[in-house]
């Protein structure tokens, strides 16, 4: 179980051009904002698409420009929360948990979000809104969205960004919680170095649209060139 990624997109005027691997890992993906880390993550759900390039999961081609091959981002088997969350403010916890498994045959639909909604710590707000649920958890929620297909690989686009420290750390500790139970690949975008060496087995380190180095936090830190991004990890750690 693994992600390949080979990808070039040109947006205004940005020109993204990166290729990473990983197996049953979190990756983290490094960077300053506009260094191409989200679009990386659009790209691999399919909601952007690729000038050129390959996106391959599980011995699954999800895309690839050469071939021909452009999976609908509905049939790609990739879990996605976004650092919005995107919650809908007029579906319960339990709706918009269920939103993310459309396909899945009625009788399942009630156990498998029951199971979700144990697994992730939130029986009792089934009938709950959004706007009637803590910060964090409308994070479970999204999770446990981005879960119930069981999919492949879990994409996390700064999913902690706006929540206060205490509550941040404590959702870093509930992503390990998560990886230990769910036990999949894991792509993390964040650009606070102190988060990614709290959670990363592997460092993908972006700068203007490239991938500059990759390696364990250890490799990160004693062995990575002065360019931007490098110097701001200086800075922090």
């Amino acid at each position: 179980m693994g992600l390949s990624v080979r990808l070039k997109k040109k947006v205004n005027g940005f020109n993204l051009d990166v290729a990473w691997d990983m197996d049953n890992e979190l990756a983290v993906l490094f960077g300053h904002s506009g260094a191409g880390k989200s679009i990386t993550l659009q790209m691999i759900t399919g909601l952007m698409r690729p000038d050129e390039g390959v996106i391959r999961s599980d011995g699954k081609t999800y895309f690839d420009s050469a071939a021909g091959i452009d999976v609908l981002p509905q049939a790609r088997s990739f879990g996605y929360v976004s650092q919005d969350l995107a919650l809908f403010p007029h579906m319960t916890v339990v709706g918009n948990i269920l939103y993310g498994a459309p396909d899945l045959p009625k009788p399942e639909k009630l156990p498998r979000a029951q199971e979700m909604m144990e697994a992730f710590k939130l029986t009792g707000l089934e009938n709950h809104y959004p706007t009637e649920i803590s910060g964090g958890q409308k994070q479970r929620v999204a999770f446990a969205r981005a879960l119930i297909r069981r999919p492949e690989a879990l994409l996390l686009d700064e999913p902690f960004s706006a929540l206060d420290t205490p509550l941040r750390i404590e959702m870093r500790r509930f992503l390990q919680e998560v990886r230990k139970q769910f036990r999949m690949p894991v792509v993390f975008v964040t650009h606070d170095f102190d988060e990614a060496a709290f959670l990363a087995d592997k460092i993908i380190i972006y700068s203007n649209g490239n991938v500059t180095e990759v390696g364990s936090v250890e490799q990160v830190r004693s062995n990575r060139p002065l360019n931007c991004v490098e110097n701001s990890l200086r800075r922090i750690v």
